[in-house]
């Protein structure tokens, strides 16, 4: 499938006022609901529409569902109804528990709540069929549009719902997020994390409960304080186990929401409680502290009331942290950008994005278990200047996210294993070679490679230069990906892939030599034979030559240059503009051309006569061009066979295209230059 080029430079978080209309039409929201009205007609969004393809991509509905509006299912049916609030989102028949216990999450910040779910939206008298709803999406706000039209069968809602029958914000969310992704289908199965960082622009760390440090408590009360969205989870030993219901009353590999954390007295002691909702909107845990846990009976009516505790079956339950520790496996946090939170927020975070590419055959490295071709992934150097505060360190977050997984489903992409490794900088600027990374151990990496939508975690380093390299765990695996940097204090980032730079040789002028080599002898015969007594060759010409003499040539493999090559050839040689090469401008060719014979065998390191295309990077340099990693992506997929390797032939073109390329380019900076100057003296 195709990855599209990124551009990768360091740049700040997009203002969370910028939503971009993602509308095939151009129109925004409001353009759209105005045309509606003016036309009296209900909106239906072409993009998504009410027919299968936007169920299911890998099967069809169990039964017949109805597309309808809410209007169809209910008399009066209200967008929000007494605010929107947790029990709103009760789960239908699709598994994506882990986006509903995010959904939960979000209602507990009323300003990031806004934020997606634009409140201004109602069934009243301005009412076109039209709703939007905003999301985050690789460091970039978007606004989706969706028709009023929802999955239904005998009248009720097959997905989302609330627990109020004619209340449809958190059903019209779920459809913009299968909007977003494609599909309904394509909701199935993920991690709470991933729709938490959709909905504010967060970064995500994840914590083993059984292996979490002892301040687990202390994190996650940090994390509820600052607003951060923080869901938790169980996990299943094998299938059979999904959604299997527990003795105490909990859902195996089942995703939740964490909506509090406080202490409360209990017969003299400090009890540490956590409150879990379950988005099922039911089924809840029944140990202790449990909604009618005996327990409560000796904790006091106000601070009952001081926790919320009420004792309804609604999926939202109390439990002693200890406990906590014991039922659950994994914590989920996100933590919100600068973007996402108030001024007056006394937390916030430093934070940097880089968009890059893994692309088969030049970029798309694997890991450090592969030396060969790890060190061509792409490499960020990282500039941590300011210590923290009354600390030696500089303490930084790294999340490495791969793009659009989840929309490329419905083509068989699953998510990639990916990961990181951090290195202190040599110092030197550039591209860091296979030699660096063979002798130099890392500083610092992701704890695991995980197929996760995105790896995450926290480091404190020594002030210093580090070179980042984030990469799938196999090579030859193509992803786009966002790389976010957030940091306590201001730290520097730069793209070591990005620059390009030509550094040749200038070329000599043909001039007759003294006295001939042997070599020189018998191309020179060769030459006459075939020019004719002018002693000039024409492209035909030269293809014949050159096919002739590069097939006889030994250690490298060869099928043909072509009379285009040739004419490019003359082209980059031809001093006098006459179309043809003379014999003193063939040498200063041929010198050129057994330079590069030279170089292509340097890095033919099997010796099979063809060269890794991972290899180009270095081989390029070696012949004086240092390329971005765009250009380079395309001149491997333009030069490169299905095995990665490019013969001597493809070699040869791209340095002969480069070159004149280099030549033009060099021409019309001189001539900018010149016009510069003029415009100056006068």
């Amino acid at each position: 499938m195709p990855y599209l080029y990124q551009d990768s430079k360091s740049r700040l978080p997009v203002l969370p006022g910028a939503a971009r209309a993602t509308h095939s039409s151009g129109k925004t929201y409001e353009e759209l609901k105005q045309e509606c009205l003016r036309r009296r007609v209900l909106f239906e969004d072409l993009d998504f529409p009410a027919c299968n393809s936007s169920l299911f991509f890998s099967e069809k509905p169990p039964v017949p569902f109805i597309w309808k509006r809410p209007g169809d299912i209910v008399k009066d049916p209200k967008f929000i109804l007494g605010g929107a609030t947790r029990t709103d989102i009760c789960q239908g028949d699709l598994g994506d528990c882990w986006l509903l216990a995010a959904i939960a999450s979000l209602t507990l910040n009323e300003k990031t709540l806004a934020r997606v779910v634009p409140l201004d939206q109602t069934f009243g008298p301005d009412y076109a069929g039209i709703f939007h709803f905003q999301f985050w999406q690789h460091n970039e706000w978007l606004d989706v549009v969706i028709d009023d039209r929802l999955p239904t069968f005998k009248d009720r809602l097959v997905f989302l719902h609330s627990a109020e029958h004619n209340e449809f914000w958190s059903a019209l969310l779920e459809k913009a997020y299968a909007k977003l992704n494609g599909s309904y289908e394509a909701l199935k199965g993920g991690s709470t994390i991933e729709a938490m960082e959709d909905f504010t622009g967060g970064v995500g760390e994840m914590y083993e409960v059984k292996k979490a440090p002892d301040n687990l408590y202390e994190i996650l009360e940090k994390a509820l304080k600052r607003c951060s969205m923080v869901g938790c989870s169980t996990d299943i030993s094998s299938v059979a186990e999904s959604e299997a219901k527990t003795r105490f009353g909990l859902i195996k590999g089942h995703a939740y929401s964490v909506t509090g954390i406080d202490e409360v007295s209990y017969r003299g002691r400090q009890v540490q409680l956590i409150r879990i909702r379950n988005p099922w909107g039911q089924v809840e845990w029944n140990g202790s502290w449990s909604d009618n846990s005996p327990e409560w009976r000796s904790v006091s009516p106000s601070e009952q009331r001081r926790l919320s505790q009420a004792a309804l079956d609604d999926g939202e339950f109390w439990m002693k942290f200890e406990d906590f520790k014991v039922h659950f496996d994994k914590v989920e946090i996100c933590n919100l950008t600068p973007d996402a939170l108030e001024d007056s927020t006394a937390h916030k975070w430093e934070v940097t994005v880089h968009h890059g590419s893994w692309v088969r055959g030049s970029t798309a490295g694997g890991c450090r278990n592969f030396l060969e071709t790890f060190w061509t992934n792409p490499q960020i150097k990282l500039h941590l200047t300011e210590k923290d505060d009354g600390e030696d360190d500089c303490t930084f977050i790294v999340a490495l996210m791969q793009k659009d997984r989840r929309k490329l489903k419905k083509l068989g992409a699953e998510m990639l294993t990916i990961g990181y490794s951090i290195y202190e900088s040599p110092g030197r600027s550039g591209h860091l070679s296979k030699d660096f990374f063979r002798y130099q151990p890392s500083k610092a990496r992701s704890k695991t490679y995980i197929n996760l939508r995105e790896v995450s975690n926290r480091f404190k380093l020594p002030p210093g230069d580090y070179i980042l390299v984030p990469t799938t765990f196999e090579p030859h695996q193509e992803a786009d990906f966002c790389l976010r940097i957030f940091s306590e204090k201001k730290a520097i980032t730069e793209n070591l892939d990005e620059n390009i730079a030509i550094d040749l040789p200038e070329p000599p002028n043909p001039t007759p030599s003294p006295q001939e080599t042997e070599e020189e002898k018998q191309f020179r015969a060769v030459f006459e034979q075939i020019s004719g007594e002018d002693m000039e060759i024409s492209a035909e010409e030269l293809e014949y030559v050159l096919n002739a003499v590069l097939k006889k040539t030994k250690n490298i493999k060869f099928k043909n240059l072509s009379l285009i090559s040739c004419r490019n050839i003359i082209s980059l040689m031809d001093t006098s503009g006459n179309g043809k090469l003379e014999f003193s401008e063939f040498k200063v060719f041929w010198e050129k051309m057994k330079k590069w014979i030279n170089i292509f065998l340097q890095f033919d390191f099997d010796k099979s006569g063809s060269m890794s295309s991972y290899e180009l990077r270095s081989a390029l340099q070696a012949a004086g061009y240092q390329l971005n990693n765009y250009l380079l992506q395309l001149i491997v997929l333009r030069y490169s066979d299905e095995h990665f390797q490019i013969e001597f032939d493809d070699f040869l073109n791209c340095l002969i295209r480069l070159e004149n390329a280099s030549r033009v380019f060099q021409a019309l900076s001189v001539k900018n230059k010149e016009f510069i100057n003029l415009n100056i003296s006068e």
